[in-house]
């Protein structure tokens, strides 16, 4: 008979307020082949890919289990798998094509994990993966800027929701990189958050942004981020953004959007990030994720960038998770939320 593993997961889309929206369940315990190591999950981040997924899943008759950020220690290794030992602390965002990292032990692809930071905490590092691959591929793969200190000064970046989990680490990549960072924000607590993350110039996303950067005498600006409703800002920015600019977003419209009319003219550069891309189908480039993710835990622990969490919780379980997801689906959240403390059931 299989070993039997902790996990939290459900059987069907539901409202985080249904109590089978997210449950404790035991499954079989897998082992490290090829590729993959299996790891032993210490806190685990919850994204609104999460909450998102959770809630528009189909029924299934096997548990599905989600969660895309985690820490943890090395149990197996596949006799593929190099550069990893056990007992080796990691971190990684996984993909979407496997169950996630709400489980005692996870299966997942070495290409996609790296090295742990060592001077930061195991929940610190807990919430950058996801939104560090996103931010570090938006900039500096799907723009053409360059992954380096320093390397891009005299450039303007735009990004929209600087507050978010992907705008905080954004905001640090982009300044880190040498850009002048313009970024959107209205309340008092985010407007103080974006400015400890690095940001240059702050918008009030309820005023014009154009008449805000004429104020502050910004005139040119080439790169443009949209990390919330492109069907609200694409059309501001292709305003904002210079001829022969980049504008890369990450959340899908959900009207047609007239590109033509919008960016011909300018000849701007538009394009999707979504870091699942790489997993899903197994690009010649999908172990640059964990390459990344050895770069920021460097940054991180030369304080070049600083971890994005702002709050923990306790105690790895459903009931746990249920609360996470319901602050992330609130909306009101600054930076990452991470659960950790180890699985518990009780």
């Amino acid at each position: 008979m299989n070993e039997q593993r902790q996990a939290i997961g459900f059987y069907k889309g539901l409202p985080i307020e249904d109590s089978n929206s997210l449950i404790d369940l035991k499954v079989p315990q897998q082992k490290a082949t090829g590729r993959d190591i299996l790891v032993k999950v210490e806190a685990v981040s919850v994204n609104p890919v999460d909450t998102k997924t959770r809630q528009h899943h189909p029924e299934t008759k096997e548990p599905t289990i989600i969660g895309f950020d985690a820490y943890g220690t090395i149990e197996e290794v596949g006799d593929q798998v190099t550069g990893f030992s056990v007992g080796d602390s990691v971190y990684y965002a996984g993909t979407n094509q496997r169950p996630g990292s709400n489980q005692a032990y996870q299966l997942v692809d070495s290409r996609l994990v790296a090295h742990a930071p060592q001077k930061i905490s195991g929940e610190e590092a807990a919430a950058m993966p996801l939104t560090s691959l996103t931010a570090w591929e938006a900039l500096f793969e799907r723009m053409p800027l360059i992954a380096k200190k320093d390397a891009n000064r005299g450039q303007t970046v735009l990004i929209i929701n600087g507050a978010g989990g992907v705008g905080s680490i954004a905001i640090q990549l982009a300044k880190w990189a040498g850009l002048t960072v313009v970024t959107t924000a209205s309340r008092p607590e985010t407007v103080e958050w974006v400015k400890k993350m690095g940001a240059d110039i702050v918008l009030d996303y309820h005023q014009s942004l154009e008449e805000q950067l004429k104020a502050q005498n910004v005139h040119t600006i080439k790169f443009g981020l949209i990390l919330q409703s492109p069907d609200v800002y694409l059309p501001q920015l292709a305003n904002l953004i210079a001829p022969e600019g980049y504008i890369t977003a990450i959340v899908e419209n959900e009207k047609p959007l007239p590109m033509g009319g919008l960016l011909k003219a300018k000849s701007i550069t538009f394009v999707w990030e979504f870091m699942f891309t790489k997993s899903i189908y197994q690009t010649d480039d999908m172990d640059s994720q964990g390459k990344i993710l050895h770069q920021v835990a460097k940054l991180l622990d030369q304080k070049e960038v600083r971890s994005t969490l702002t709050l923990t919780l306790k105690g790895i379980n459903a009931q746990t998770l249920r609360r996470a997801h319901e602050l992330v689906e609130s909306n009101k959240m600054i930076g990452k939320i991470v659960v950790t403390g180890g699985f518990n059931t009780k």
